[in-house]
């Protein structure tokens, strides 16, 4: 009887020792891909419009009426829209029109930087802000000569935004949106 005691209780033993050695499970918190792109490679881009840029050489451009453009990134699923207006006395209405679009994503940004651009030599005068937080546009710009020229360009995904998942690709078009605009020439009445 003995042995049959110690026999159970060293086997219960074991069991209770095999048992304690698993390593506990727990949940794994959600996570997003990873996503790595490659260098930006810039190519000039003109053709019968008043102006003229540099832009990724793996997006796909579009034109759209009266020198509006669509700027594709296919594997980011993201457009840059163009917007050409010609000024015709109306600068501080196009102004206005540009910064109230802008801030009309306050109210889901964290923030909103400001960026001004000045290029003297080639008279392109110009804001670019990147809108931090969960907007539906990460970054905006507009460029004008304050004449007769007058550009806005805006980002939109192709989902619903969440800034932490899609902050890589927002971060890679934002400086391919900073570089469209710093390249920008006017290439009619000048």
């Amino acid at each position: 009887m003995i042995k049959k005691t110690s026999y159970f209780l060293v086997t219960l033993l074991l069991l209770v020792i095999v048992s304690s050695c698993k390593d506990e499970v727990l949940p794994k918190p959600s996570s997003q891909l990873r996503l790595d792109y490659p260098v930006a490679k810039y190519s000039h881009f003109n053709n019968h419009c008043p102006f003229e840029f540099e832009m990724n050489e793996d997006a796909v451009i579009k034109e759209d009426k009266n020198c509006g453009f669509s700027i594709h990134y296919p594997k980011m699923k993201a457009t840059i829209y163009l917007t050409y207006k010609m000024v015709n006395k109306d600068i501080d209405s196009l102004l206005r029109d540009a910064q109230t679009l802008t801030y009309k994503h306050v109210i889901k940004a964290d923030d909103i930087l400001e960026q001004p651009y000045v290029n003297y030599n080639k008279k392109v005068y110009g804001m670019f802000y990147r809108v931090n937080g969960n907007a539906a546009t990460n970054a905006q710009f507009y460029a004008t000569d304050s004449l007769k020229h007058f550009i806005t360009g805006s980002v939109y995904f192709y989902a619903k935004p969440k800034y932490d998942s899609i902050m890589p690709a927002a971060d890679y078009i934002k400086n391919d949106m900073q570089r469209l605009m710093e390249t920008i020439n006017w290439t009619q009445g000048r």
